[in-house]
């Protein structure tokens, strides 16, 4: 999800950057909407975007010269929901492209839609899914945030074969040679990022119980807040 600067062409990161912008500003609103009526959730606010920012910028080599990164945003959408994911991991992709040289800002919109909204998303679904199925809360946290991290590769994948389709095999090619790239690190470390998102959930029920009731992550008297 750091597709570096300058590595798309300029009519991608235009694309990219006007399909993302209305989730980010939907995301910023849920934001402050959330932090001007529950105050007391600012501190979990915080704590959601620098899981994803410490997580992202973690820079594990991979193959050919690439690299792989854990992305954290599953543990935000289970807490808030996706559309607060998209503003928080805009704040952690500009910052990283300014100070950590991880992606970039023409590249911004990109790797926005990768995991800030595609990967928050998806992660999502499978946490519905996995309550729907009535299994234990830890597997549907397991489940959110492996997801996340798996689904925001194959969107990059996609983004770079679209930008690079393969002269033989065209764009179902050029996304196969990318998946299979990021795959050799990226499964394997898309279950620890599981794993420990669930040690993290555990200890913020443990912190935080109240607040989780009142969002609706735990089961209580609190109802959940509509996305």
């Amino acid at each position: 999800m750091h597709i570096a600067e300058g590595f798309l062409p300029v009519v991608h990161c235009v694309a990219w950057y006007a399909v993302s912008a209305p989730f980010v500003i939907h995301g910023g609103r849920k934001v402050v909407q959330q932090a001007k009526e529950h105050p007391e959730s600012r501190l979990l606010l915080a704590a959601a975007g620098a899981f994803t920012f410490v997580l992202s910028s973690i820079k594990l080599p991979s193959v050919t010269g690439s690299s792989s990164h854990p992305t954290g945003t599953g543990l935000g959408a289970v807490l808030f929901k996706p559309p607060v994911m998209a503003f928080l991991s805009t704040i952690v992709l500009v910052f990283q492209a300014l100070l950590l040289a991880h992606g970039g800002i023409t590249t911004l919109g990109a790797n926005v839609f990768s995991m800030g909204i595609a990967g928050p998303w998806i992660g999502y679904w499978f946490y519905k899914l996995s309550n729907q199925l009535k299994w234990n809360q830890n597997v549907g946290v397991f489940l959110a945030l492996a997801f996340a991290d798996l689904s925001t590769y194959l969107v990059t994948s996609i983004q770079l074969g679209l930008a690079f389709p393969d002269p033989v095999s065209g764009l179902a090619g050029s996304v196969a040679k990318f998946l299979g790239v990021f795959a050799i690190s990226q499964i394997p470390l898309a279950i620890a990022e599981g794993i420990l998102g669930v040690l993290v959930f555990r200890l913020l029920t443990d912190v935080a119980k109240p607040e989780l009731e009142r969002l609706g992550v735990l089961p209580g008297s609190m109802k959940a807040e509509v996305a």
